[in-house]
């Protein structure tokens, strides 16, 4: 019998109200393994109220009591890493190493925050003889955290995390296509003490249990990662009604490789930081920019380096390629390999769908790259999203400079130069929200997190988190 997910409303796992589910797709066998909660307004609308009425609770619980219980869900991940790591690999693609790396994530996330909700205080100004002013750091109240596909628990948790431990309770909507480490989350919840309603997980599609967050009068702030049209639509509804707004969206993220940077460094992080999760990760460097004194020699070794990698199984621990998400995002990286290739693009590797042998109906696509084009081209332009990458020589800081602020995109930079001040004068002119400098990836979960441009607004992380979800009042108190 087909296993049938649930909502996690007001501590217990409730089905839809509608009685209507939807086909929850194995990745790397194309085939259907589970059941989703196609979830309605009515379903959300349960979930705020249990928020509700969790509210007065969970605000005023003592701060040293919110970090037991946080702590504990981050126990209860750490204990259940495998289990999880096996739902979220069968679920999203990835391999399953990899899977086991964000499960762990998930769990420093609430640990992170459970320290935080310790630490967190409030400011003070004196007036010298006439009056003192502090603010206090209040919660908001009932939030909506939407979370994506591509890194289904790590991401949730880190929404969820600092929304709880800011004393909100929280409806929060993973995506359709990954929701199963999410249904899990809630038992672990439970078993850590979370109170009743202080979570709940509402399933389903954005048109619907999506919107409902989004445009709920009681939900006063949104948190949301994913793709730029839909944080478009998520504030042309929110900011009318004033709710606070973080949103996490597109990438097309540059990689700079100058000529005096550790080229052996380079070219072994570029393959990690192009493929890694299938290319589905928000900070993958898409486009890389190579000094022309060096572009032949990072070219090949780059191409002879992605050539090795395997693509298939995602139970092997050789397997560093998975499945890609769902077959309509296959379809789309496929067809802007095809309009690379009308573009005038060159393939130098990859640059076709595989069938991996016992996974034929898989959704697997060689990780690819692609010289040749101009950087103002669509695919240069647009986030495709998946495993593919496209090669541009440059001649100097100021040509590299123009061509990687060119998109209309502006998360992460990673910038591969032996100059400091090189590294230090770029980093200041790079239109992105990081630059990470001869490294990529090395996040500190303290500094603030996201883009600029249609990047997103706001940031996540650290005391940036802890600040989006509650609101600063000033008290005066004169003497």
């Amino acid at each position: 019998m087909m296993e049938k997910l649930s909502n996690f409303i007001n501590g217990a796992y409730t089905p839809p109200e509608t009685g209507l589910y939807l086909d929850n797709y194995q990745p790397a066998t194309g085939e259907v393994y589970s059941q989703v909660p196609d979830s309605s307004p009515a379903d959300v609308e349960r979930a705020y109220s249990a928020a509700e009425q969790a509210f007065p609770g969970w605000s005023t619980l003592a701060a040293e009591e919110k970090f037991k219980i946080l702590n504990r869900i981050a126990e209860g991940i750490d204990t259940r890493r495998e289990e999880l790591a096996q739902a979220e690999s069968r679920d999203q693609g990835k391999p399953v190493w990899l899977a086991r790396t964000e499960i762990n994530r998930a769990g420093q996330n609430f640990r992170f925050f459970a320290t935080a909700a310790l630490q967190f205080a409030s400011e003070s100004h004196s007036m010298e003889d006439r009056a003192i002013n502090y603010t206090l750091r209040q919660p908001i109240g009932v939030v909506g955290c939407i979370s994506p596909w591509n890194l289904p628990l790590y991401l949730f948790t880190w929404k969820i995390a600092p929304a709880l431990a800011a004393g909100n309770c929280v409806v929060a909507k993973p995506s359709e296509f990954t929701p199963y480490t999410a249904a899990l989350l809630g038992q672990i919840c439970n078993d850590a003490g979370l109170p009743a309603g202080v979570l709940n997980i509402v399933h389903g599609l954005g048109g619907s249990a999506g919107q409902a967050i989004i445009s709920h009068p009681g939900i006063k702030a949104i948190s949301f990662t994913g793709g730029t049209a839909t944080g478009r639509h998520i504030a042309s509804v929110a900011a009318p009604m004033f709710k606070k707004m973080s949103l996490e969206l597109g990438g097309k993220n540059p990689n700079i490789i100058f000529a005096d940077a550790d080229l052996e460094k380079a070219i072994s992080t570029t393959v990690r930081s192009s493929f890694q999760n299938q290319g589905e990760i928000c900070l993958c460097g898409s486009r890389v920019f190579i000094e022309r004194p060096v572009y032949e020699k990072v070219k090949n070794a780059l191409v002879e380096e992605v050539k090795k990698l395997k693509t298939g199984n995602p139970q092997l621990d050789e397997s560093r390629v998975g499945a890609i998400v769902s077959r309509q995002h296959y379809e789309k990286v496929l067809s802007y390999i095809q309009l690379a290739k009308d573009e005038g693009g060159t393939i130098l590797c990859g640059g076709e769908a595989l069938h991996p042998p016992g996974f034929e109906n898989g959704w697997f696509i060689a990780p690819t790259i692609i010289e040749g084009l101009d950087a103002a081209c669509r695919t240069n332009q647009e986030e495709i999203f998946g495993p593919v990458i496209t090669l541009i020589p440059f001649d100097s800081e100021e040509s590299v400079l123009t061509m990687a602020n060119s998109t209309a995109y502006g998360l992460a930079t990673t910038l591969w130069t032996g100059n400091l001040s090189r590294a230090h004068r770029l980093a200041g002119k790079l239109q992105t929200g990081i630059v990470w400098v001869n490294c990529w990836l090395l996040r500190d979960l303290r500094t603030p997190f996201g883009g600029t441009k249609q990047s997103g607004v706001g940031r996540e992380g650290g005391w940036e988190a802890m600040r989006f979800f509650t609101e600063p009042k000033n008290v005066c108190i004169a003497y």
